[in-house]
């Protein structure tokens, strides 16, 4: 073999191993839940780590019987903001989880040393 020569073999047991750890972390996303709040607790979003909503709470003292229109109009700043605030913590979360995965396709090792890739 000449040291210019690809090891198809290695190459396919480090593409397999990938794959296996995408898969895991991937799933790891769907099972993570991360929290997002606005106005002081007062809104709290719950998404999974692939930033899908699961739970919305708001609080009763977010409610003020005397003005409903501005009891509901603060409350959807509120909930806009909630979500954001949690969407922003799965993306961290996905970044943590995907980050040194995708790393690993680019410059690490595998696919990004091979000529052409």
């Amino acid at each position: 073999m000449n040291p210019g020569d690809v090891n198809l073999q290695q190459l396919l047991e480090q593409a397999q191993l990938m794959q296996q750890q995408l898969v895991s972390a991937q799933q790891e996303l769907n099972d993570a839940e991360v929290e997002g709040s606005a106005g002081g607790g007062l809104v709290v979003a719950t998404v999974n780590g692939g930033g899908e909503l699961l739970e919305l709470k708001i609080s009763p003292e977010a409610v003020d019987p005397g003005d409903p229109q501005e009891t509901a109009d603060t409350i959807a700043d509120l909930v806009i903001a909630a979500i954001r605030d949690a969407v922003r913590e799965a993306a961290d979360l996905q970044q943590e989880k995907l980050g040194p995965l995708a790393q690993g396709l680019g410059g690490g090792s595998g696919l990004g040393q091979l000529p052409g890739f």
